[in-house]
This record gives C-alpha cells, structure tokens and sequence, in this order.
C-alpha cells in the first residue's frame, strides 16, 4: 500500500513538470524577470558591478540648483562692473569668476548669449500680471513698465552700456529681442484685439500702427531725451491721448 502511494507521487510530480504553467505561473515569472537585472542573476536594482541602478529621476540629470544659477548671473554683473566689455566675456572666464565649471553653466545656458540675455532681464523691473479690468487699464500698466524699464536704463549706468554693447553684437541684440521685446508687443497687441472686438478702439487705424502710437511716446521720453523725466502719470497720459483719436464712435 505505501509502495503504491510513493508511486503515484512520484508519477504525478513527473507529470506536474511536464505541463505548460498556468496563468499565475507565467504572471510569476514576469514579475520574477522584472525584479532581475539585466545579467538575468536575479540581483535586485543591481548591475554588473554590484551597484544599484539609478532612478528615472536621477538618470534625467540633477535638478538646477537656483544658487548655481544666481552666482552665475552675479558673476557676469559683477565682470560688467570691472568695466569688462562683451567682446572679452567668454564662458571661461564666467565660470572661473562664479567658481563653478564650464560643463555647469553649458548645462543651464547653450552659450554666451543666452547666458547675456538672462542677466540683462535680471537686472530689468519684473512686470507685473495686468489687471485684466479694461482695455485702458491693461494698456497703463502695459506703458507704466515700459516707463520703469526705460528709466531703469538711464538711472543704471551698467545697464546702459550692456544695451549699448549689445547692438553691436547681432545675434545677441535679435535673441533679447525675441525672448524679451517680442513676447511684450504681442501682449499689446492680445489687449489691442481685446478692445477692437469690444467695440472700445477704431477698427480702421492700422494694427501696427495702432501699438507704435500708444509705446512710441514713452519710449521717446525715456530713451532718446534726457533732458525731461516722465514721472507718474505719465502712462494715463499717452494711452488718454490716444485713445481718444482712437476710440470707436458711439
């Protein structure tokens, strides 16, 4: 009797290893495979040499680290202070003022330039969200920062003579021009399309025509006189004025 009972054992183990497995098994075997390394040993996380895998996130790279990045801009404010012109500013000598690598500041900027762009907008009044309460009021606070960034460069003799370095460099000026001028006139011309739709300004004047009017006037006064400073009020003022000649009939 217990000869026979060691026999069917031992026969349906032997059957038992020959049958295809189940669900469940194939489901085990995938999650076995995937806690094995790419060897196949089984190790878990590990690689050939022993070491733990990194995480999505640290394969991705180190996050930037804000302190790296504002030395850095300080860096160049203060190479500008020693009177050092753009023409003598390379990546080597930033990084060797910031104390950091030039692999540390490729990582954040893709060159000179961009680096240049980010400090001239570090050194400019931040401009404020619009008030979204009217086409005259967005218009104000559109030319009031325009008034403050002018007489920032008047009243900062460093920024003026960035500004004044960097229209002889091409590149340089149409990346400011395009990170920094461009995205403005197009929120003048966003709050521009707000008013002509609403009925608040003339459809007929010409649309580029319509926002130089309005910048044209502060720009006058704070860049190219210097005999006069536009004070406060100044921006209710030049967007007045002209709405008036371009306000749509009632």
């Amino acid at each position: 009797m217990r000869e026979q009972h060691e026999r069917g054992r031992r026969e349906g183990a032997g059957s038992g290893a020959g049958r295809a497995p189940g669900p469940a098994a194939e489901v085990a075997r995938g999650r076995g495979a995937s806690r094995t390394g790419a060897s196949g040993t089984g190790a878990s996380a590990t690689g050939a040499s022993g070491a733990k895998s990194s995480s999505p996130a640290q394969r991705r790279g180190r996050p930037r680290s804000e302190a790296v990045e504002r030395s850095i801009v300080e860096a160049v404010v203060r190479l500008f202070e020693e009177g050092l012109p753009l023409s003598e500013l390379s990546i080597e000598r930033i990084a060797r003022t910031a104390g950091v690598g030039k692999a540390t500041i490729y990582r954040r900027w893709k060159g000179k330039e961009a680096l240049l762009v980010d400090v001239v907008r570090s050194m400019e009044p931040v401009d404020p969200p619009l008030p979204g309460t009217s086409v005259r009021d967005d218009l104000v606070a559109m030319i009031e920062m325009l008034r403050q960034r002018g007489l920032a460069k008047r009243s900062s003799a460093l920024l003026h003579n960035v500004f004044a370095q960097m229209h002889g460099y091409p590149k340089l000026w149409d990346m400011y021009h395009r990170t920094s001028v461009l995205p403005r006139r197009q929120l003048m011309d966003e709050v521009l399309r707000r008013g002509i739709q609403n009925g608040e300004i003339r459809a007929d004047i010409d649309f580029d025509l319509l926002g130089d009017l309005f910048v044209g006037p502060m720009l006058v006064r704070t860049v190219l006189r210097s005999d006069g400073t536009p004070g406060e009020g100044s921006a209710e003022q030049i967007v007045d004025a002209v709405l008036a000649g371009g306000r749509a009939p009632r």
